[in-house]
């Protein structure tokens, strides 16, 4: 092993792709349909109140990782302002959550193999990726960083062609067979049961689904150790974000939704599938099948990286087996890649084992580490900011907008949708799981961390 400092082999370019394709993934190519069931057309407003929210959080982390790039990032920064317990908590909940993810998109790609191979067991599948991605992540950051960046150009551009596609078909008034027999246009938004056919409880429990879609988009303050130049890469990428929720979510399912009545779509399918083939392209379903492919490829090899640096962090403060922080000789972790790689084949075990409704329990699971995370985000830099005075805080390269009411609100929407987990039935199963596994970390802070001296560089 060489140094012990990880590389800054990424550019603007890297790091902007490698945030959307950990946020534009499996969430939204396979979770949407499972959104649009619970909300109907109002989940457009789950997603608009959903990605307000992860706007302010993201400029929140922003705001410190311009002010401080570190290694590890939220985790440093949890345990710099609101203690090293909570450190612990926020960088091991972070890569508990991207594990999860992880096993989520494994399944959903074993599922999509199915098109293909349908009598082909999806563990098998399963197994072939995570043997690939592992191997990908042991290369040098640079080339981790090129791959992201073609596999997130690919989706995005299906993505903007079926936009495209979709808005020529309501523009022009192109005929096309949804298969329902109902009138194509904006009016499917609300002559369908209105636009909260199920009231706005069903909008309100969508959120699970919607949280854990933009999941992934923290992974910018992630690629701070490894950013080229990252005052000015960072706010680049953040500033992004609203127009990305705007554009990929957004509009997506207003185009889909004005094409297909709420009620039918992923009846058959994917929703995306659906728009494609309707338009009469024979292909549809294995060109969008190879989109879907690269998308969940794509998540999982941004989910891995940016675990595999957050435990790095977390090695280098004291917090997680030294292990963690050894590098290779390409400068990787390769350590936390190799235990990640092999905490993924749970995922082949549990795709052979039920292989049924896995995607949605993970999902679920994953959407109270992920909003943990977020929270500690937001705790972080309102502690941060209030132990400045004035002349630091207006000395910020990159200050939160509307301090201090917006990083209020967003503090009070991440706590809200732990109640939107607990009250509902279907996800309070993953409210007591997430309630477990904090019980879980904090006996092992206070067994193995807490009694260990804090190293000099966690202090730097």
């Amino acid at each position: 092993m060489n140094d012990n400092n990880l590389r800054r082999g990424l550019s603007t370019r890297h790091i902007r792709f490698m945030a959307l394709g950990s946020a534009i993934g499996t969430g939204l190519f396979y979770g949407s349909a499972s959104a649009i069931k619970l909300a109907g057309p109002s989940v457009l407003l789950a997603y608009l109140i959903g990605g307000a929210a992860i706007y302010m959080m993201m400029r929140a982390l922003g705001e410190m990782a311009v002010h401080n790039p570190v290694s590890g990032s939220f985790g440093h920064y949890a345990s710099q302002y609101l203690g090293r317990y909570f450190g612990f908590l926020t960088g091991w909940s972070y890569a508990f959550s991207m594990l999860v993810v992880c096993l989520a998109d494994v399944t959903a790609f074993g599922v999509y193999m199915g098109l293909w191979f349908p009598d082909t067991p999806p563990w098998i599948w399963v197994l072939g990726i995570v043997l690939f991605i592992g191997a990908l992540n042991l290369c040098s950051v640079k080339v981790f960083g090129e791959m992201e960046f073609w596999l997130s150009l690919f989706k995005v551009t299906a993505i903007v062609a079926m936009i495209l596609a979709g808005g020529a078909v309501l523009l022009f008034g192109i005929q096309l067979d949804n298969g329902t027999g109902a009138v194509i246009g904006l009016s499917n938004l609300w002559i369908h049961g209105g636009f909260f056919p199920n009231g706005v409880s069903g909008m309100i429990a969508s959120f699970t689904v919607v949280m854990f879609a933009f999941g992934g988009v923290e992974m910018i303050g992630i690629t701070a150790g490894e950013a080229r130049d990252p005052k000015h890469v960072l706010p680049k990428a953040i500033n992004s974000v609203p127009l990305r929720i705007l554009l990929f979510y957004v509009l997506t399912l207003v185009v889909l939704m004005a094409i297909y009545p709420w009620t039918n779509i992923g009846s058959k399918g994917s929703p995306f599938v659906q728009i494609f083939s309707g338009l009469g392209i024979s292909s549809a379903a294995t060109v969008l099948n190879i989109v879907v492919i690269s998308a969940a490829v794509s998540a999982i090899n941004s989910d891995i990286f940016s675990a595999g640096r957050m435990m790095y962090g977390m090695a280098q403060n004291g917090q997680a087996p030294s292990g963690f922080a050894s590098l290779s000789r390409f400068g990787v972790p390769w350590m936390t890649v190799a235990v990640m790689s092999i905490a993924l084949l749970l995922g082949v075990v549990l795709n052979y084992l039920m292989p049924e409704n896995l995607f949605l329990t993970l999902a679920s699971v994953v959407t109270f580490s992920i909003v943990w995370v977020w929270l500690m985000i937001l705790l972080s830099q309102v502690l941060m900011r209030r132990g400045m005075n004035k002349d630091e805080a207006a000395a910020l390269d990159y200050p939160v907008p509307l301090w201090p009411v917006a990083p209020a609100c967003a503090i009070a929407f991440m706590v809200f949708i732990f109640g939107v987990l607990g009250w509902f039935p279907a996800t309070r199963t993953a409210m007591f799981v997430g309630l477990g596994w904090l019980t879980l970390l904090s006996a092992g802070y206070w067994l193995w961390v807490a009694c260990t001296p804090q190293p000099a560089s966690a202090n730097a």
